[in-house]
């Protein structure tokens, strides 16, 4: 049975259980702080390698996930960047302060993430002047020297876009820019200072005697002004006079005449000293305008070099890359032109191959052919020469023995033999035979002429002597040879005959 006693026992235990439970949750709850960066790293779902948390909480799972802080504490970056190349390629000196730290903005704080997490400040640091330096070298390529000494902030706006966006891959942002100082190594910059400074003194010196002359000319109308207005007021009182008397007329005409004199002597002083005023001023400005068209003239001459040597570098780049382009180009047509010739000699090579096996499949055939035609002859041959042999054994057996039957076949063969030899006198033609006989007859009796035709048909070969030369005697009633008769063979005939 269930012990009462054992509740409280159970329930401490069970007390236990949910106090360690709730401790290790709440030991894997991590909070941000405001200066730092969560990174929540192992298995985050969403095909992510990392999740960052800035001012909240995440709940940190054991065993498959774990986490770290990145530190958002500004990093101070001294860039002492020296003989970096302008617009007309003049080298300038631009020591900076640029102050960076990780960026929280979203996207770019998995950045830095992924590619800062566990390195130290000093990498950080290292990392970021890198990437500065490569940049402002860029902006100030792009910059003419005058619009970077004189228009900061354009440089520094441009320097801190083109920082940004490449701090951005790493996660980094561009808090603060300084640029401490600008100075050239051909001291351009301090000619262009000296220039501006006596610039300012000449426009200084023209407006001072613009000033002058202003003077001289306002005081000189105002004294025409007044002259003006008491000579009419003195002519208005003599005409009233003038009409009382003749003399008062007389004197106030011979007074003004002296007066309009001293008047023009006082109005010619008066303009030659303006003149002079004037003459001076202009020189003052001719001097400043000649000042101005060689400052001039000089800027147009150097800008003119420089884009000489912008071009210069253009075409010496663009021929360096048509001719990289050529050697790439004849590169690859010369291992085309291998390729091609090596699947040529390969297919020339398999043709060959082919040629060759279907000439031996044919020679196989033809020999095979052959073999069988010459074994069908040789069938054919050994059984006529079967037959042959025993026809040849019937004759023999027929005969009464070899010799009979060998003389019994020379005997069949003679008809033909005698055949032969009366074709080789038949096929003689003689056109013409003329014979001169003397009359006279020989012991047996006979004519010459008759002695010639008996020695032509005597040129035969008789019978018998074919027979023994063929190895047989022929029997006695086919005749005896000439030479068992007795007889003699008749001589040639000795006269002269033509044929």
């Amino acid at each position: 049975m269930f012990d009462s006693a054992m509740i409280p026992v159970l329930a401490g235990i069970a007390a236990i259980l949910v106090f360690a439970t709730l401790a290790f949750f709440a030991s894997r709850y991590k909070r941000c702080p405001s200066d730092r960066i969560l990174v929540v790293y192992g298995k985050v779902g969403g095909n992510k390698s990392a999740r960052c948390v800035h001012g909240g909480a995440s709940f940190v799972w054991p065993v498959i996930q774990d986490y770290a802080y990145l530190s958002l504490t500004p990093m101070p970056i001294d860039i002492q960047l020296r003989g970096a190349l302008s617009q007309q390629n003049i080298r300038v000196n631009t020591p900076s302060t640029f102050t960076v730290g990780i960026s929280t903005e979203p996207g770019v704080m998995e950045n830095a993430a992924e590619r800062l997490l566990g390195q130290t400040q000093p990498q950080i640091q290292e990392l970021a002047k890198d990437i500065i330096f490569g940049q402002m070298r860029v902006v100030i390529a792009t910059m003419p020297i005058e619009e970077i000494n004189a228009d900061r902030d354009k440089l520094i706006a441009n320097i801190s876009n083109g920082v940004e966006v490449e701090l951005k891959k790493v996660g980094l942002r561009l808090i603060n820019v300084n640029v401490q100082d600008i100075t050239d190594e051909s001291g351009y910059i301090e000619a262009l200072g000296k220039e501006a400074a006596a610039r300012a003194i000449n426009d200084a010196k023209i407006k001072v005697s613009q000033q002058e002359r202003d003077g001289d000319i306002g005081a000189a109308l105002a004294d025409k002004e007044k002259r003006i207005s008491v000579a009419q007021a003195q002519a208005e009182a003599v005409t009233g006079e003038n009409l009382s008397a003749v003399e008062i007329a007389n004197s106030i005409a011979s007074r003004r005449e002296k007066e309009a004199e001293a008047e023009r002597l006082g109005t010619a002083a008066e303009k030659v000293a303006s003149a002079k005023a004037l003459q001076e001023s202009y020189l003052a400005e001719e001097s400043a305008e000649r000042q101005r068209a060689k400052r001039e003239e000089a800027a147009m001459m150097a800008t003119i070099i420089v884009q000489a040597d912008i071009e210069k570098r253009k075409i010496e780049v663009l021929a360096e890359a048509e001719k990289n382009r050529v050697r790439i180009s004849a590169e690859a047509q010369k291992q085309r032109i291998e390729l091609e010739a090596e699947a040529e000699k390969r297919r020339i090579e398999l043709v060959a191959q082919a040629e060759a096996e279907r000439i031996r499949i044919i020679k196989e055939g033809e020999a095979a052919g052959l073999k069988t035609y010459m074994e069908a002859e040789a069938a054919g041959t050994l059984a006529q020469l079967e037959a042959r042999a025993k026809g040849f054994q019937s004759i023999v057996t027929a005969a009464g023995g070899a010799d009979k039957a060998a003389q019994l076949m020379v005997t069949e063969q003679l008809p033909g033999l005698v055949a032969e030899q009366v074709k080789a006198i038949s096929g003689i033609k003689i056109d013409k035979l003329t014979v001169w006989d003397s009359g006279r007859t020989g012991e047996d009796g006979k004519t010459r002429t008759a002695d010639f035709v008996s020695g032509l048909v005597g040129a035969i070969p008789p019978l018998h002597d074919i027979a023994r030369n063929a190895g047989i005697e022929l029997p006695g009633y086919l005749g005896k040879p000439a030479s068992s008769s007795g007889g003699k063979k008749p001589a040639p005939p000795s006269d002269t005959q033509a044929i």
